[in-house]
């Protein structure tokens, strides 16, 4: 069988290309289907030779021993490999035993056309190279997904986890402003100041109760998003940014907002939005400087804008802003979550966010979602 196998060796890997290119998708090159069964092929080729010569101690280092013990052996350190890369290149653990299936169907189809006979022991060697070469290929496989899984569940978890510090720290610094104001200006308890203070504690915990009913319902669904007035909405987002941008030495100003218009989704979520929004505007406009926030419709659509005074954006910053971790100003504070967070809150509702340069001025970001009717 050796001599067969190496004599034939160019055609038989050609046959196991043909029948993998079969099962999947034009893309995959013929350079990436090199790899496993060719060394797999000179290793049965070897092991052949060894046993013909009386190495059984050579055949058994070469494929290892038969009943599926573990052992080191050079088919199952590359078949391992070549198990990982099939799921490198997006193959699925049917392709990684039908890959060896395919030599195995190769070799018999061709010794049948040749009329080339083989020996049962030789048989059995093929089904055993063939068994540990499936068996490790397999395990590796199999092994390298769950780490895979394993390291975005656990890359999942983090950016939530990065996102709620994030939200519950912007909060509670509102908190913190209000309650400084209160005590350094003996205000009423009564008051708008008050309001902000009781209003930021209240986000914070509907923040964690939040948390904990995403951890409940997890795989439930979700009910059908509230619609709210876009007036109420601005007005609430202006009460509750003035303060931090008094605290940075900005002037916010909200225009008027047409009555009537509404929009639809997580209010609270939304709130956050349009919070960091305003946030990053009061980070990056100098002191004295304007920041101006707008909402109007156009056409079927509801438009949020947020103008700032930043000086306008570094080439190429606007296409990687909304990435985690993203920071590309001067002022590093915070984890570079806030545009983040804004882009999946106003996802979740069902909108866009995106951001326009205005060169030697600033940036306008912008909130767009869908138009609805208030409630009868």
């Amino acid at each position: 069988m050796h001599t067969f196998l190496s004599d034939s060796r160019s055609d038989l890997i050609e046959r196991c290309k043909a029948k993998v290119l079969q099962r999947q998708a034009p893309s995959v090159t013929q350079v990436q289907l090199e790899y496993g069964i060719p060394l797999f092929l000179d290793q049965l080729i070897r092991t052949l030779q060894a046993e013909q010569g009386d190495g059984q101690a050579e055949s058994l280092r070469i494929s290892g021993p038969a009943g599926g013990a573990l052992s080191a052996s050079e088919i199952g350190v590359t078949a391992a490999q070549h198990g990982k890369e099939l799921l490198t290149l997006g193959f699925t653990v049917n392709e990684a035993v039908h890959t060896y299936g395919d030599l195995c169907q190769a070799i018999t189809d061709l010794a049948v056309e040749s009329g080339t006979p083989f020996e049962v022991d030789e048989f059995r060697t093929l089904n055993r190279c063939l068994d540990n070469a499936i068996a490790d290929a397999v395990t590796e496989f199999s092994r390298q997904r769950e780490s895979d899984i394993s390291d975005q569940h656990t890359s999942d978890a983090n950016k939530r986890l990065g996102y709620l510090a994030h939200e519950a720290r912007n909060m509670l610094g509102t908190a913190l402003l209000a309650h400084t104001a209160l005590r350094s200006g003996n205000l009423s308890l009564q008051g708008a100041t008050s309001t902000i203070l009781e209003r930021s504690l209240h986000g914070l915990a509907g923040l964690i109760d939040g948390a904990l009913d995403e951890i409940r319902v997890l795989h439930q669904q979700t009910e059908a998003a509230p619609v709210f007035a876009l007036d109420e909405f601005i007005s609430e987002v202006h009460g509750t940014a003035e303060l931090t941008a008094r605290s940075r030495g900005c002037t916010l100003v909200a225009s008027p907002v047409q009555a009537g218009l509404a929009i639809a989704g997580n209010r609270a979520l939304l709130l956050a939005a349009v919070a960091n929004l305003l946030q990053n505007a009061f980070k990056f406009s100098p002191p004295h400087s304007q920041v101006t926030l707008l909402a109007m419709a156009a056409g079927e659509r509801i438009l949020i804008e947020v103008h700032d005074h930043c000086g306008g954006l570094p080439a190429g910053a606007a296409a990687s802003m909304f990435q985690p971790f993203s920071q590309h100003g001067k002022d590093r504070s915070g984890l570079g979550l806030g545009l983040t967070i804004a882009q999946n809150a106003v996802i979740a509702s069902g909108g866009t966010l995106s951001v326009r340069d205005v060169p030697g001025t600033g940036c306008v970001f912008t909130v767009n979602l869908p138009r609805c009717s208030l409630p009868g």
